[in-house]
Order: structure tokens, then C-alpha cells, then sequence
């Protein structure tokens, strides 16, 4: 009767577990928190002193006693512990100034298609015993394409191209399941490791993570302008050890990231190759939908439909397309059901 009562008072939540940002949606209240999946800890004490926005302005500041850290990679947890308190940290966030006995929340949470058994255990885990009553996993690709809008439960071909942080998730989905799909180790953060690579071979110019990353949301294109940009990158001069501005153009950018966009493409129409012709014909009368951060580089979803020889669509506020998608995996739970994969506790693993 009680924990009848108490649910009333619980706020079900939905995660979007990315390697660069978490965000999270809360059921009846829409997104209420997007922050960088960052964490800085102090080596002495092995306590955190900060998550996400407040931890992210310290990278490449610190002194030896404070550790910023990224606690996933590719999409996957990398450091259990520091995802965990991380997680506890949104989650506390979200009830500050609710009642003292708040019930645990019922969780969604979005995960990559080629995470393994132990992986998916690591991220149920972590919510688990970061206050999570209930752990929902749904993959990523299935919630973005939720998220925008698109008829997945239908019998019909729908694409969704998700370009995170750590991962791309390229998926095609039709009757509630993915038909054919691709993960990739490529997107934003492999594009920001090219920036910094090209600005070390190019202009001997040393860069930081966030100022690369700032170069790729200013200017970042992957086809030519009408109008040429031109930004400045300040780093550090690989030959004088002096600090060093440059000015770089959007032309040095496209040149830069070239080859990861390439890589993306080229498994976007393995994807399309690999679907059975039914849906195909679906895909090419429909077209796919982007999202992630990636989905916002200029010329991106030209570039594809030219390639691809198919419509291609930027889904309305594409940085929040899996936690929306999640959002309302909670809102649907009943009819959604279907979607969501075994437990690991169902699986044996223990």
C-alpha cells in the first residue's frame, strides 16, 4: 500500500548516457538537466568535487591533486565507479528540495547497439546503486528514432543516423526491432582528436581539447560555403613552447575531418546495402533522419543525401533526440514495452 502511495511522489527519469553529455528527462517535467559527462576528482581526499558544466570548465587546469575525467568512452562505461556517482549526483540533483524519503526512481537509459553483456550490466549496475529503483535499457538508435518522431513500431522502413560523442549508431527499424544497423568509434570526439592532429601537423600549433571542439561548433562544414569563415585557434607553438593564435578557415577544417566524415558515409550505404529490398523502397520514398550533435555540421545531411541518393532530414533539436525518446518510452511505457531489452539479472550475469 505504501509503495502505492510513495510512486505517486516518485519522479521516473530517462537518461542519455553520452561520452560528452548526459542529459536527463524527467517524467511530466520534460529535459531538466544537460550537462558534460565530465567529473573532477581530488586525488587526496578520492572525493568529487565537481560534475558536468563545473568539471568541464577545469579541463587542462588543474593542479596535480585534482583529476578531470571523462568516466565513458565510445559510449561505454569506462570508469564504474565515477559513472555511478556521477549518475547519483544527476539523480540528487533532480530531487533537491523534494521530500526526505523520496522513492527511488524507475530509469531509462539509452545504450549503444554493440555493447556487450557485461557492458550493459556495468551501466544497470550503476544506476542501480546510484539510486535507481528500476533500470530500463533501450538502445540508442531505437529512442533517437522515437525521439524524432519516426513510425518504429510500424511495419514499414524507418533510418536513423545518431552521431553522438563516442559513437555513430546508424540503424534501420521497422515492427518495433533493428532490422540492419552499424556502430561506429567515429563522431564528435574523434572529429575534435582530427583538429587538434591537423593543427599540430599543419601549423605546429598545440591545441586543448575544448578549443578544438569550439573550432568544430564554429565553423565545421563538410562542403564548401557561399560565404568562407575564419576563426581564431589559440594553443601552444610546438617549436617555440610560446602561446600562438592562427587564424583557420572552414576550407582547413572540411580538410581536417575529411576523412572521418568519409568513414561515416560509407557506413551509412553498408547499412542500406545490408537492408532487405522491401525496406528500401520505404527508405528511399521516406528518406533518413539525423540526429546527435553531429546531425548540426553544415552540409552534413546534403552531403549524405547525395551519396545515398535519398531524402535526408535534420530532426528538430537533434542534441536531444535519445533523452526525448526516452522521455517517452516513460509516457508509454504500456504500448513501449516491446522495445526495451532483457535485463541482465534475467541473462544469469550476476
Amino acid at each position: 500500500m505504501f509503495k502505492g502511495i510513495f510512486k505517486g511522489f516518485s519522479k521516473d527519469i530517462g537518461i542519455d548516457l553520452g561520452t560528452s553529455n548526459t542529459l536527463v528527462y524527467v517524467k511530466d517535467q520534460g529535459i531538466v538537466i544537460n550537462e558534460p559527462s565530465v567529473v573532477a576528482i581530488n586525488n587526496r581526499t578520492e572525493k568529487i568535487i565537481a560534475v558536468g558544466d563545473d568539471a568541464k570548465i577545469m579541463l587542462g587546469k588543474t593542479p596535480q591533486h585534482i583529476t578531470v575525467t571523462k568516466p565513458l568512452v565510445d559510449g561505454i562505461v569506462s570508469d564504474f565507479e565515477v559513472t555511478e556517482k556521477m549518475i547519483k549526483h544527476f539523480i540528487e540533483k533532480i530531487h533537491h528540495g523534494s521530500f526526505t524519503f523520496m522513492p527511488r526512481p524507475r530509469v531509462v537509459i539509452g545504450i549503444p547497439l554493440d555493447i556487450t553483456e557485461v557492458e550493459r550490466k556495468a551501466v544497470e549496475d550503476a544506476a542501480i546503486r546510484a539510486g535507481a529503483s528500476e533500470v530500463l535499457l533501450i538502445e540508442e538508435p531505437m529512442a533517437a528514432a522515437i525521439g524524432a518522431g519516426l513510425p518504429i513500431l510500424e511495419a514499414a522502413g524507418s533510418m536513423i543516423v545518431d552521431i553522438g560523442g563516442g559513437t555513430t549508431e546508424i540503424a534501420v527499424i521497422s515492427l518495433g526491432g533493428v532490422v540492419s544497423w552499424k556502430s561506429l568509434k567515429v563522431a564528435g570526439d574523434k572529429l575534435d582528436e582530427a583538429i587538434i592532429q591537423y593543427a599540430r601537423e599543419k601549423f605546429n600549433l598545440l591545441l586543448g581539447e575544448r578549443t578544438a571542439e569550439k573550432a568544430k561548433v564554429q565553423i565545421a562544414s563538410v562542403l564548401p560555403l557561399d560565404e568562407p569563415i575564419v576563426y581564431s585557434m589559440r594553443g601552444r607553438d610546438l617549436l617555440t613552447g610560446l602561446p600562438k593564435e592562427i587564424k583557420i578557415s572552414d576550407a582547413n577544417i572540411r580538410e581536417a575531418i575529411a576523412k572521418q566524415i568519409k568513414l561515416i558515409v560509407e557506413n551509412i550505404k553498408d547499412t542500406i546495402e545490408n537492408t532487405p529490398p522491401e525496406l528500401v523502397s520505404d527508405l528511399y520514398e521516406k528518406g533518413l533522419v539525423l540526429s546527435g550533435g553531429g546531425a548540426m555540421l553544415r552540409g552534413l545531411d546534403k552531403l549524405i543525401a547525395h551519396e545515398t541518393k535519398m531524402p535526408v532530414y535534420v530532426t528538430d533539436d537533434p542534441l536531444t533526440a535519445v533523452v526525448r525518446g526516452t522521455g517517452k518510452v516513460l509516457d508509454d511505457l504500456e504500448n513501449l514495452k516491446g522495445i526495451i531489452l532483457p535485463s541482465t539479472k534475467d541473462s544469469g550475469l550476476s
